[in-house]
């Protein structure tokens, strides 16, 4: 269900089960999880995250869970959060091209990813009402920390979707395109990324993520700042970036070193 292409240093996972809108069962997870740690191992400079066929992912795969017997903390503790949490600290800039249904864990797969272009037919939200379950992958933090207490209720409450152009206009995602369009737009961006000054997005990267996870204030986020500059002036992708601003050229980038 999961394929990994990597091409000139960018990296392309594909949940490919439209048949069953590419919702993860157990062995998914497993597949997405190691696709990852092959893309890391190969030392790709940026990776996209898409979803063949009529959705991005629409969740978990429910068809043959039994309620009576699921082991609803294994399937979201033991799998689907270690998962999200690799997926967010993986050492390159990462993009997702989003486009119909992207619920629950699917969700989760996008707020665990740096940069996320959305289709205008996404579906956003929590469909979950119907079921007796409850938002999960993220989705409460997400839409609570963007959206606030009482819009989050509201669509936990009515089970009501955003479409692409909602969930960026509410500042969910970065970008929102055509259908036709995304894509290639996500692709793209990647591909800038994997050319540029990887080392210093990875840095942004982990400031990002500690303003967020450690709630830094100005004071501790800038001294984070300082720190993380400092350790570039080290690297030779900063050397050069000087160096073609001195001689009036575009620099050319060579990762991490």
């Amino acid at each position: 269900m999961i394929e990994l292409s990597i091409v000139d240093g960018v990296a392309e996972v594909a949940l490919n089960a439209p048949e069953r809108l590419n919702a993860l069962d157990p062995a998914a997870l497993g597949e997405l999880l190691e696709a990852y740690v092959e893309a890391e191992r190969a030392g790709v400079r940026a990776l996209v995250l898409r979803g063949e066929g009529r959705a991005f992912c629409a969740g978990r795969d429910i068809a043959n869970v039994d309620p009576a017997t699921d082991d609803v903390l294994a399937y979201l503790g033991d799998l689907v959060t270690p998962l999200l949490e690799r997926m967010s600290r993986f050492p390159a800039p990462t993009f997702a091209s989003a486009h119909g249904a992207c619920l629950g864990v699917g969700l989760g797969l996008l707020i665990a990813t740096d940069v996320v272009y959305v289709a205008q037919s996404a579906k956003i939200g929590s469909p979950f009402a119907n079921l007796g379950a409850t938002l999960d992958s993220g989705g409460h933090a997400l839409f609570f920390e963007r959206l606030g207490a009482h819009k989050t209720l509201d669509l936990i409450y009515t089970g009501r979707l955003m479409s692409g152009t909602e969930a960026v206009t509410s500042g969910l995602f970065s970008q929102v395109l055509p259908d036709d369009d995304v894509l290639d737009a996500t692709r793209a961006a990647a591909r800038g990324a994997a050319s540029g000054a990887t080392a210093a997005f990875v840095e942004s990267k982990s400031l990002i993520a500690a303003l967020r996870d450690e709630r830094l204030g100005l004071w501790r986020s800038m001294d984070a700042e300082n720190r993380a500059q400092a350790a570039l002036c080290a690297t030779a992708d900063y050397r050069e970036g000087f160096a073609a601003f001195r001689e009036k050229r575009r620099p050319v980038f060579t990762g991490r070193g």
